[in-house]
């Protein structure tokens, strides 16, 4: 894995070596702070990505992605292994749980650990999907397919905001996942000839939350959990499941923060949101065999990564224009990607030598996203 910034003062490497008769040999080394490979656990990965969980409830808005080729492991890294049900917990039952179950468990476990403060929590899922933002939670099962979209808005203060949008409350991170599982059901997907439930849209779950302090910070309140969201907490709303159906490294990029500017005792309303991002997989026809449809899917998916890489390599080349508009997906993630987030990359690739082609343009892409010269992270409060 590779981390821009991050607490460990030591560097690793990621060599690709290659030699195949009728090609050029290749012989190119990837430095980085963090890099694992296949057999680490997904309990060592979270571990590095922890520290962002703090940074939210001290008001940072956070991003963490997750890029690479079909089938190189973002799924599993983000959500764990793949389930029809989608992600379950607890996590002491289920040890390969991925990035999402176990950071939404852990977001509830450090709330409660701070009763002064009461805090609510929301939840909204959406997919891009040949370029059009779909809403994942809405009640109306027509609003997940084609024709009725949701659309990326400018607010007068500047932030990029999706409407229309459903977010629902959740009081812990079962109810959260129960969402997660009822939107990864109406998710665009489909069987290719390198996998077998390749993703064809980028999932894109956003937690935000919203803490304030207590009028009254008694002794006993850390024992009731219903302080710690907003009173009568309703269960999360229940979306239709009908709709659209149809061995990896991984690595990290974390943009650098400094602390904020009050972290001791929040006196005001703090509100920051945590986008988990699951990118669909770049994909090259010739090896996944798509036609018709899934072709025309793959066109979106390739020029929609190609977007992204765009706007890190402006950031990191600190061009005049940053063209976050070529792309449904960039417009929506530019907050994090060249605002004042904590934005972290997670790269999949695949030490197979048949996909070095894929391996090698994936580091890139990391390489890029290490250099972006992005926005000083700031603590956030409400509009």
């Amino acid at each position: 894995m590779f981390l821009p910034w991050c607490p460990w003062s030591f560097w690793e490497t990621v060599l690709v070596k290659c030699s195949r008769p009728g090609h050029p040999s290749i012989n190119k080394t990837f430095t980085f702070e963090r890099v694992y490979g296949p057999a680490e656990p997904q309990k060592e990965v979270f571990g590095d990505v922890h520290p962002l969980l703090t940074s939210l409830l001290d008001g940072y808005n956070v991003c963490i992605m997750a890029y690479g080729q079909t089938g190189s492991g973002k799924s599993y890294t983000m959500l764990g292994p793949h389930s029809e049900e989608g992600p379950v917990l607890p996590l002491e039952c289920h040890s390969d749980l991925g990035l999402v179950p176990r950071a939404t468990e852990e977001l509830f476990r450090l709330i409660s650990e701070n009763p002064s403060r009461k805090a609510k929590v929301e939840v909204s899922i959406v997919e891009v999907y040949n370029n059009d933002v779909f809403d994942l939670l809405a009640e109306d099962t027509c609003t997940a397919l084609p024709g009725l979209k949701c659309e990326v808005l400018t607010t007068k203060e500047g932030r990029k905001e999706v409407s229309p949008l459903t977010c629902v409350s959740v009081c812990s991170a079962q109810e959260c996942m129960t969402l997660v599982g009822a939107g990864l059901q109406l998710r665009a997907t489909r069987a290719t000839a390198v996998h077998a439930h390749s993703s064809r849209s980028h999932l894109i779950i956003t937690v935000t939350l919203t803490t304030a302090p207590y009028c009254d910070s008694s002794a006993d309140r850390g024992s009731d959990p219903s302080l710690l969201t907003e009173p009568d907490c309703p269960a999360p709303q229940q979306p239709a499941t009908g709709g659209r159906r149809s061995t990896h490294h991984r690595a990290l990029s974390v943009s650098p923060g400094a602390p904020p500017a009050c972290t001791a005792g929040h006196t005001e309303q703090v509100c920051a949101t945590l986008h988990l991002v699951d990118l669909a997989g770049s994909e090259c026809v010739g090896v996944s065999g798509v036609t018709g449809s899934a072709l025309r899917e793959t066109s979106f998916i390739n020029r929609s990564l190609a977007a992204l890489a765009d706007v890190l390599g402006a950031l990191s080349e600190r061009r005049g224009h940053i063209p976050y508009r070529n792309s449904k997906l960039t417009h929506m993630l530019q907050g994090a990607l060249g605002g004042d987030a904590k934005l972290l990359v997670i790269l999949c690739v695949s030490p197979c030598q048949k996909h070095v082609a894929e391996t090698l343009q994936s580091l890139g892409f990391g390489a890029r996203a290490r250099q972006a010269e992005r926005g000083r992270p700031v603590p956030r409060k409400p509009q």
